[in-house]
């Protein structure tokens, strides 16, 4: 199973940046996806995660600004963010709760993280 984000770069404050991350290999169901970022010095912070159903956690610091969706046709869940600003730069990683057979234990796998620069 492979995780794979796309989408972070350098754009100015109040810009927007949409991240993407697809699964792919042996999956049979995925339960939750999310997004995370850490940056250096801080501890990893949870952005934003949705459930295969579509009920969604928001972080208050990004709520308002950030809009997390997914495709479970795609296994591609997704982050739009907004209003962009310097605090949001970030390695954003994604990741998947995800079952490889039926029956079986669900495993969080994580994507290899995408650089977001926010510039003020």
């Amino acid at each position: 199973v492979q995780l794979q984000a796309s989408g972070g770069g350098l754009v100015q404050a109040g810009g927007a940046l949409r991240l993407s991350c697809a699964a792919s290999g042996s999956i049979f169901s995925i339960s939750v996806m999310g997004w995370y970022r850490l940056t250096p010095g801080t501890q990893r912070e949870l952005v934003a995660s949705i459930a295969s159903g579509g009920s969604t956690n928001i972080a208050d610091s990004v709520k308002g600004r950030f809009t997390i969706s997914r495709d479970n046709a795609k296994n591609t869940v997704y982050l739009q963010m907004s209003s962009l600003k310097p605090e949001d730069t970030a390695k954003y990683y994604c990741n998947a709760d995800l079952q490889k057979v039926a029956g079986g234990v669900f495993f969080r796998y994580w994507g290899q993280g995408t650089q977001v620069t926010v510039s003020s």
